[in-house]
């Protein structure tokens, strides 16, 4: 198995030239894999309580009734909450290590490779504003 179903945890392993197209379909067909990795670094003590913080206290702004940006402003309104989730997120799993990553990890190791997270990782960092965006770093060490 080849494309989004390797990269979503089975088949041979991922590539780096995957499109963003099938790097995308792979990540939503990785997403039970991805819970589970994210439910498992939030309940590891290994995991520093402020990087369980910043992700959890994005989940909750999301689902807040307002926002410190109204939605009515063009662009940055709409996009605010995506931008805390995925600092949030970003920062849990720099700061995680790869091996507590596949730990919890229950798919193919090759999704977690540096090279196939770092391109999602960096398709999300897309939406954020450049002060927040990582040097050239792996996100990943």
């Amino acid at each position: 198995m080849s494309g989004p179903a390797a990269a979503a945890g089975g088949g041979s392993p991922v590539t780096t030239t995957l499109s963003p197209a099938r790097l995308v379909i792979g990540a939503i067909m990785a997403l039970p894999n991805s819970v589970r990795l994210l439910w498992g670094l939030l309940f590891d003590r290994r995991v520093r309580i402020v990087d369980k913080l910043l992700v959890l206290g994005a989940a909750a702004y999301i689902v807040m009734p307002f926002d410190l940006i109204p939605d009515f402003i063009p662009f940055f309104g709409e996009v605010d909450d995506l931008v805390l989730l995925v600092y949030a997120l970003r920062r849990l799993i720099a700061r995680a290590g790869r091996d507590l990553l596949l730990e919890h990890w229950r798919g193919d190791p090759a999704f977690l490779d540096d090279a196939v997270l770092g391109r999602l990782l960096a398709a999300a960092t897309f939406f954020l504003p450049r002060m927040f965006r990582p040097g050239r770093r792996t996100p990943v060490t």
